[in-house]
């Protein structure tokens, strides 16, 4: 039976951290599906069609270099994980660690996903050296003061933030 697992996430946007823990995550799974939530307490910038765009192009980008990321597939969820892995058959969810102050809340999400299904285990991926400082909400703060983003998303991704910000600067918005 395949090691099924999840990797769940708003990705607003999707990252070079992200794509690193969904690479090294292939070490460990047979299948992995990349969960898009739905359903977030924060207020991403792109909406869920946005987000799915973003992360199956780059994800199509990785298949050209990586044989085994045909294994991976990006789907949206709304709802409790645990519930959603469940009906996957997912055992195992990937969570990324960048920094000691991450560890916290992510060992609060993995202990309230055990108790609601024993049946699920949290693996926590330290992040890379070449990406431990980069997360979503960094990339689109500098992309919003016009700083150079490209070390840290996708050509894809980055032209998304640009016109996205640029939009929002001939609004008015910014």
């Amino acid at each position: 039976m395949p090691k099924i697992g999840i990797y769940p996430g708003t990705f607003d946007p999707i990252t070079n951290g992200h794509l690193d823990i969904i690479e090294r995550s292939l070490n460990i799974l047979d299948v992995l599906i990349v969960g898009i939530a739905k359903d977030v307490m924060k207020a991403p910038i792109f909406s869920l069609e946005e987000r799915m765009d973003m992360v199956q192009n780059d994800i199509s980008e990785l298949r050209k270099r990586i044989p085994k990321t045909k294994n991976i597939t990006v789907e949206s969820f709304g709802g409790l994980l645990v519930e959603y892995a469940k009906k996957k058959d997912a055992k195992l969810i990937v969570r990324g660690l960048r920094a000691v102050s991450d560890f916290e809340y992510e060992f609060q999400l993995a202990a309230m996903n055990m108790s609601l299904s024993d049946e699920i285990d949290t693996i926590l991926l330290p992040a890379s050296e070449r990406s431990h400082f980069v997360s979503s909400s960094m990339v689109r703060e500098l992309g919003r003061l016009g700083g150079n983003i490209s070390k840290f998303v996708s050509p894809y991704v980055e032209s998304k933030l640009q016109d996205y910000f640029s939009s929002k600067k001939n609004e008015g918005n910014i």
